[in-house]
């Protein structure tokens, strides 16, 4: 029995998972990844610790399957996306703590660059905006203010290059690449050209010569070499690689122009595949690559193109509400503790914590909370942080079908909180599609093993995938759309008190 391999190295953990034939998950092993906030706005991983952890899991993974009879045909890599990660390729050490997607510290910077006038350059050649979530402004950060040394060892990624540098030999001849999928979170690759852009970079001051090869989504990395995870997976390809929101994409067999899902994790990451043509630049919508699937379809258009949201507190809100507020014990309680009471009652929570992203893109904005009473209690904060993923979630939505010309006529759940059956069927309410959870939540992963598999002939066409994945839990949406409606006008304006805040306490320090 073919057995495929996928490492899924998210900003919570990291997860290793095995899946045969027909797409059924075997074994899995996870571990949580510690995070590291030095200061407000700044948010850290050690690389080392996410390597480390890519080992444990390897290792464990390989227990679970002993006295199977299986081969290993191949292993692929997803990930958080825009963190950015630096290296000595000679040592094999980080030079500096990976800066995360989360991480606020270039915001001035992205600010003086659109002050510059080059927000067009960016919109035109990455479908991307000018805003610290995205990879370059970290690089640079690094190498101006972060003490790393610009060398010819030095190496930048994000974290799948990271992985697969270390599983295919490290300092030892490890392969530095990366698919267009994550090189297209950078700011730094030009997604009409397929390439690294020298003018880009430049602008961005990130040495070009230290970025990996940008492959296709679907190929031949490399082998895991020895002395990786006690030598269990000697001699596997590493055979496929996608962020990790494309890799949703392509888990849930969103192949044709129009299907789109949501990934409820630290962040909401809504997708739409729009096929092969780059379309212009939409306002708050970004533009990415879907994938690059080479040779791998015959007749038909490898490179796909995706209209993306993103959203950046979703599961984080939820940690907030244990770690920060200790309202809940585990992340499991909040669906339960939200759903004691029918409705809101009028409170709101805007999630703001980092800004926000899609469609408002504003850095300035912070977490706010509205309309609480002395009868507001835990139920409600519970039930207003929920909501306010699925609020976020129709923002999104409908800025993108305005974007594409057309609305989604359905949506496809995965992550964490898809296992909130209150979130789901808010959800359908508020954008009036039905939302569909699949029967595995791992779509993210299960999206990577398909790559590997496509490439080394575990599956042999993008149909019989789809023929694999079927079945779930369909949540259809209540046809009252008026209280649906009315809902999302509160909404927005408890989001237009959130917005511009840090600006107002600015504006208040200097008088």
């Amino acid at each position: 029995m073919a057995v495929v391999v996928a490492i899924d190295a998210g900003t919570s953990g990291v997860r290793s998972l095995a899946v045969d034939e027909n797409l059924e998950i075997l074994a899995s092993s996870y571990r949580e990844l510690p995070q590291y906030f030095p200061a407000p706005g700044l948010v850290e991983h050690d690389a080392a610790e996410i390597w480390g952890l890519v080992e444990a899991t390897l290792v464990e993974l390989h227990a679970k399957l002993a006295g199977r009879t299986h081969t290993v045909a191949a292993i692929g890599i997803t990930n958080q996306r825009e963190t950015a990660v630096s290296w000595n390729r000679s040592t094999g050490k980080p030079c500096h703590r990976a800066i995360v997607w989360q991480d606020r510290r270039t915001a001035r910077r992205c600010a003086e660059l659109n002050t510059k006038g080059l927000l067009g350059l960016v919109r035109e050649r990455t479908g991307l905006v000018l805003d610290p979530y995205f990879t370059a402004t970290k690089w640079a950060w690094m190498l101006e203010q972060g003490g790393v040394e610009h060398d010819r060892f030095l190496a930048l990624g994000t974290v799948d290059d990271w992985i697969c540098w270390n599983l295919t030999g490290g300092a030892n001849g490890g392969a530095h690449v990366t698919d267009p999928s994550n090189a297209s979170r950078t700011l730094c690759y030009d997604i009409g050209l397929h390439s690294w852009s020298e003018e880009l970079c430049e602008t961005f001051r990130v040495p070009i010569g230290a970025l990996g090869e940008v492959r296709p989504s679907a190929c031949r990395y490399g082998i895991v070499a020895p002395g990786v995870a006690g030598d269990l997976f000697n001699g596997v390809p590493v055979s496929g690689i996608a962020g990790d929101q494309q890799a949703a994409l392509f888990g849930h067999c969103c192949h044709l122009p129009g299907e789109t899902k949501v990934t409820y994790g630290t962040g909401s990451f809504v997708l739409m595949n729009i096929g092969e043509q780059l379309p212009r630049p939409s306002e708050g919508i970004l533009t990415t690559v879907a994938w690059d699937l080479g040779d791998r379809t015959p007749g038909k258009s490898a490179f796909n193109y995706a209209l993306e949201g993103a959203i950046f507190s979703s599961g984080a809100t939820i940690q907030w509400l244990r770690d920060g507020l200790g309202l809940i014990n585990s992340a499991a309680e909040v669906g339960p503790l939200a759903a004691e009471i029918p409705d809101n009652q009028g409170v709101f929570l805007v999630p703001a914590f980092a800004g926000l992203g899609s469609p408002w893109w504003d850095a300035e904005a912070r977490g706010t909370i509205v309309g609480i009473s002395r009868g507001t209690g835990r139920a409600h904060l519970a039930r207003a942080a929920v909501e306010a993923i699925a609020y976020q979630c129709r923002d999104v939505l409908e800025a993108m079908g305005e974007a594409a010309g057309k609305s989604a006529s359905d949506l496809r759940a995965d992550g964490g909180a898809a296992a909130m059956n209150m979130l789901l069927q808010f959800q359908a309410d508020q954008c009036g599609v039905p939302v569909t959870r699949p029967s595995t939540t791992e779509v993210t992963a299960l999206g990577a093993a398909m790559l590997a598999g496509l490439t080394e002939g575990v599956w042999g066409s993008l149909s019989q995938l789809r023929a694999l994945s079927s079945g779930g839990d369909v949540f259809a949406p209540n046809s009252r759309r008026g209280r649906a409606d009315a809902d999302h006008d509160a909404w927005k304006a408890a989001l237009a008190r959130a917005r511009h805040f840090e600006h107002v306490l600015d504006a208040g320090a200097d008088t």
